[in-house]
């Protein structure tokens, strides 16, 4: 297969043969996507991988990180931000406490509420786990020059603001 052409265009190409009545455009579009989600998947499980983290740990510390100082959110607001249930949440809090990722404190606004706080460990393996997942994502886009990264971004953003309204 010449470097002008990938796997998906054999597919497709196969595929405008048996049914010439159909428009294959998106087939052409998003069968890359997918396959760039399997690399990307794997890129970013070897970054965790390498931080000694799991995929669902990262989604958690990675939220509390983003929050800035103190590092620390109510259950209820990682669990907006990682889209997963409230016992999936508690469980994965509980794990992590285990792990000494992060810690509960009692809300100083609330003596009733927690805030999961991000403990110094959890700081340093979510900072090595950024750190290894941006060099590990560059080098997924290292093909395309940054016009064309920024200009990638700005239409996957138009398909994908579809989807969230």
């Amino acid at each position: 297969m010449s470097a002008q052409h990938d796997e998906v265009d054999r597919i497709v190409g196969a595929w405008r043969a048996q049914r010439p009545d159909l428009d294959f455009s998106p087939l052409g579009v998003l069968s890359r996507v997918d396959r760039l989600s399997r690399h990307l998947d794997r890129a970013r499980r070897e970054a965790f991988r390498r931080s000694d983290l799991e995929p669902w740990e990262w989604d958690v510390l990675s939220a509390l990180r983003r929050a800035g100082e103190p590092f620390q959110l109510s259950p209820k607001q990682l669990l907006l931000q990682t889209l997963v249930s409230s016992g999936t949440m508690t469980n994965r809090i509980d794990r992590l406490v285990g792990r000494r990722l992060v810690r509960r404190e009692a809300d100083p606004a609330d003596g009733r509420s927690v805030l999961v706080t991000l403990t110094e460990d959890g700081r340093t393996r979510v900072d090595a786990a950024i750190t290894r997942l941006v060099d590990a994502e560059a080098e997924l886009l290292a093909a395309l020059p940054r016009v064309d990264r920024e200009r990638l971004a700005g239409l996957l953003r138009k398909l994908s603001l579809e989807f969230d309204s």
